[in-house]
């Protein structure tokens, strides 16, 4: 028997791309809404309660309404919205960070899909803080870029269309109230103590991403090196498919010695490097925003939900 899966929200830039990698699959059986009717709450309350997982591609508000809708006890749900991330009662979808996160996905009625630049920063810093390498105060920092179609379907138009701005040419910093929503799952997933101060940029490319951590030596739990970091990261993801510790020093970067953002889009992949001196340590990690950061992430954890492997449709 098929799975029944109902996207709620398929016209989104996040539920557009779930579509898509849903549409070729002969296990799955998509339940499609009436044009006439995707903003119908009866009709919108009917597949999700007909659907055996529900994708949540929603603003908050409307996210936290639909969960509301559910009466079905055995309807799953995969919310893709920032809504529920820091809600102990959903699981975290985030499978490579521990077993615990991937056996959590795996019985779990309630997921909540990590957010794109989150994917990146928590990737980086929550194997360090497990490994204890990082004090609880310590003042991390985070700098990203992305690309724009991150920013949704009114950006993606606007970049792609004739109103696009001379600036919109140019990486441009926003969030710079420290207020990014991102920013309360950075902190609760990884246990900090503190927020980290967050600088992401956008920029003019469709998609992928890459989010650096810096680390200063001497302000570590002890003296550690990139070597020592490097080793952390390689235990911690041994055996990942979709996480790739890759070479100390970047050395399986392009040989002119730059670090491209948009090179794994399309895919579901996150690579990690580890670069620096002894005294200044440099973490990067590098994803498509719109796969590993936001729709192949959300079907990976409908795969384990489902106790398939994990790579189908991937």
């Amino acid at each position: 028997m098929k799975t029944k899966i109902f996207i709620d929200g398929k016209e989104g830039t996040t539920g557009i791309e779930i579509f898509e990698r849903l549409g070729k699959r002969d296990d799955i059986e998509i339940l499609l809404i009436a044009e006439d009717k995707r903003k119908d709450l009866n009709e919108r309350k009917k597949l999700i309660n007909m659907s055996d997982i529900t994708f949540l591609c929603l603003p908050d508000a409307a996210a936290i309404e639909a969960v509301s809708l559910v009466e079905n006890p055995d309807t799953r749900i995969i919310d893709a919205s920032t809504a529920h991330r820091t809600n102990p009662d959903w699981d975290y979808g985030f499978p490579e960070l521990s077993k615990m996160h991937r056996e959590n996905i795996a019985k779990s009625k309630r997921v909540a899909n990590p957010g794109c630049y989150a994917t990146g920063f928590i990737s980086l810093v929550y194997p360090l803080v497990q490994a204890g390498v990082l004090p609880e105060d310590y003042p991390l920092t985070a700098h990203a870029v992305s690309g724009y179609s991150g920013g949704g379907k009114k950006m993606i138009a606007t970049i792609e269309g004739e109103d696009k701005t001379f600036e919109m040419a140019s990486p441009r910093q926003y969030a710079l109230a420290q207020s990014h929503k991102h920013l309360p799952e950075m902190q609760k997933i990884c246990g900090l103590k503190y927020k980290p101060m967050f600088n992401p940029i956008v920029d003019d490319y469709y998609s992928g991403m890459v989010v650096s951590v810096p680390l200063v030596s001497r302000a570590l739990t002890k003296n550690y090196t990139p070597a020592d970091i490097h080793e952390i990261m390689s235990e911690h993801y041994a055996g990942q498919h979709f996480v790739k510790v890759m070479e100390l020093g970047a050395k399986e970067t392009l040989a002119d010695g730059f670090l491209p953002a948009n090179t794994l889009a399309g895919t579901n992949n996150l690579q990690i490097f580890v670069c620096g001196s002894d005294d200044h340590i440099l973490l990067a990690s590098r994803l498509d925003n719109l796969g590993k950061g936001a729709s192949g992430a959300a079907v990976q954890s409908m795969n384990i939900m489902m106790g398939i492997d994990e790579k189908i449709g991937l």
